[in-house]
């Protein structure tokens, strides 16, 4: 009980340090919402008309600013986040959040927990046949593609993929357009193949990582005592490499791969960008560039909750996998 007061007080405690820098951050960058407005209707309006516009959106910059932070805790806390004052001119930020999720989730979740559990499994098969073929190559392969920047491995992917092959594999937007979205097999299908390239880069880039500190945790786990003694007691290879080794070289894996859910939601911003790949990437990408406020706040705590909320998950299940973590209370 006691580790679980502890982490829910850090829990507690970060989220709100973060949810304060998110008040403050978008004020201190340069430029103005009523400036972006302005810009985008041209100057067709006058800057009170403009002003009484953003007010009744939420947006009010002659506002004291403690009574801006209160009611922006207030807000965040029981999910009312306004409406957008970027592109989505008007429209509530819970919509256009709700609308863009699921498809971050499907590609980049999915994405990364296949990553993990595939470098993971490369990873132990490298260290258990140090020196093999898969050893000396996979794992140099995957490190290197790790490395490479995503919009490169992307763009890359565009070309070989779509650009000589005349579009064999789609590179643009969530699904051809003119289709309409249902779970017909039809349009499922559609949104599978326009998922094909975005998922391989994510892939190409994460991968590595996972292959490299899985055999080094193998490496360091298969030294052990209970390891030798397991391999003095007869038991098979298998069930040493499974139950013996990977479930211990495993554990510190978890926190790397908490904090890679926790970043999930905020999608690959570079690949979901390079294809016009309308996640919640693609959805920060367009608040910055237009100053929206509200919907850039209810992003960058979305993005920090779902960090934070893994980190937590991933303490409890190691303190339940392994009660060391516990006795180090």
């Amino acid at each position: 009980m006691r580790y679980l007061l502890r982490r829910l007080g850090f829990f507690v405690l970060t989220l709100w340090a973060a949810l304060t820098l998110n008040f403050f951050i978008p004020r201190f960058m340069p430029g103005s919402p009523l400036q972006a407005l302005r810009d985008r209707t041209h100057n067709k309006l006058s800057p009170q008309a403009l002003q009484e516009m953003l007010t009744s959106f939420g947006y009010k910059p002659n506002e004291n600013l403690f009574i801006q932070y209160v009611e922006y805790l207030r807000d965040m806390l029981t999910g009312h986040w306004g409406v957008s004052i970027g592109t989505n001119l008007g429209e509530p930020v819970s919509t256009i959040v709700g609308q863009a999720l699921p498809w971050t989730l499907g590609l980049v979740g999915l994405t990364t927990v296949f990553a993990f559990l595939l470098g993971s499994l490369v990873g132990t098969i490298a260290a258990w046949r140090r020196g093999g073929v898969v050893d000396s190559v996979l794992p140099s392969v995957f490190v290197v593609t790790s490395a490479l920047p995503y919009f490169w491995v992307g763009l890359l992917l565009i070309l070989v993929f779509s650009v000589w092959t005349n579009g064999a594999v789609p590179a643009d937007f969530n699904y051809d357009i003119g289709l309409q979205p249902s779970l017909s097999p039809v349009f499922v299908g559609n949104v599978l193949s326009h998922a094909v390239l975005p998922a391989a880069t994510i892939l190409i880039t994460a991968i590595g990582g996972w292959i490299l500190t899985m055999r080094n945790n193998m490496i360091t786990t298969l030294a052990e005592d209970y390891v030798r003694m397991g391999r003095a007691k007869g038991l098979s290879n298998r069930t040493i490499m499974m139950n013996y080794a990977a479930r211990n070289a495993f554990l510190p894996n978890l926190s790397g791969f908490a904090m890679s859910l926790g970043f999930v939601i905020a999608g690959a911003i570079l690949v979901e960008y390079v294809f016009n790949y309308q996640g919640l990437g693609y959805l920060l990408y367009n608040s910055v560039q237009n100053t929206d406020y509200p919907l850039m706040q209810v992003l960058f705590m979305l993005f920090t909750v779902a960090v934070l909320v893994a980190v937590f998950t991933c303490d409890i299940v190691i303190a339940w996998l392994d009660p060391r973590a516990r006795a180090k209370e």
